[in-house]
């Protein structure tokens, strides 16, 4: 899992810190979301897929890691 932020976007609400302190923090100097090194990786997808959402301006996105066979059952080659 690949959690992504958008600091030109990002107001500083706190909102991503305050669900997952685990893998953001806010910066002391501008208040603006940080992620924490290995954070992403021990979090609960859903616990990071509410932090996306409750970003007020959008500025997080989370990318899931998925290859051929995974359980959407989907294949990326389209085969």
């Amino acid at each position: 899992m690949q959690v992504n932020v958008d600091q030109d976007r990002c107001c500083g609400s706190g909102q991503c810190v305050m669900t997952v302190p685990s893998v953001f923090d806010q910066s002391e100097d501008d208040g603006l979301v940080l992620l924490r090194p290995g954070g992403a990786e021990r979090a609960a997808r859903a616990d990071l897929e509410l932090a996306a959402g409750l970003c007020p301006t959008g500025a997080i996105t989370v990318h899931t890691d998925r290859g051929p066979g995974d359980a959407d059952g989907a294949d990326p080659a389209g085969a």
